[in-house]
C-alpha cells in the first residue's frame, strides 16, 4: 500500500511517499521515511503524530493512501496570544477584509 509521511519546518515541508505492507503502523511509516535520521530533533516521545490532521497513537494501523503527519510543538499558546492582543487593545482582522 502507498502512504505519505509529512513533516514541516518553518521554511519548508517534507513529504515522503512510501510503499509499505498491509498492517504497517504509523511508527513503521515514520521509521521507513528516514525523517528521524534527517531531523534528529524529532522525538516521537514528545512530538505528536496524526493521520490527515487527526492525532493518533504510533500503533495505529495504516490504510492505503493515508498521510502520516509529524507535528512540531507550538511555540506560543494561541489562547495566551489572543488574550495579550485583547489586553493591548488590538483586534484580529477577518479573512478577506481590506485593511
Amino acid at each position: 500500500m502507498y502512504i505519505e509521511v509529512a513533516y514541516a519546518e518553518p521554511a519548508q515541508q517534507y513529504l515522503v511517499t512510501l510503499e509499505l505492507t498491509e498492517g504497517s503502523t504509523v511508527e513503521d511509516a515514520i521509521l521507513a521515511s528516514g525523517l528521524l535520521v534527517r531531523f534528529p530533533g524529532i522525538d516521537l516521545a514528545v512530538n505528536k503524530v496524526g493521520i490527515f490532521g487527526r492525532a493518533c497513537p504510533l500503533s495505529t494501523v495504516l490504510r492505503e493512501k493515508d498521510r502520516v503527519e509529524i507535528y512540531r510543538p507550538l511555540l506560543a499558546d494561541p489562547k495566551v496570544v489572543r488574550r495579550e492582543r485583547v489586553a493591548a487593545g488590538k483586534t484580529m482582522k477577518k479573512a478577506n477584509q481590506p485593511d
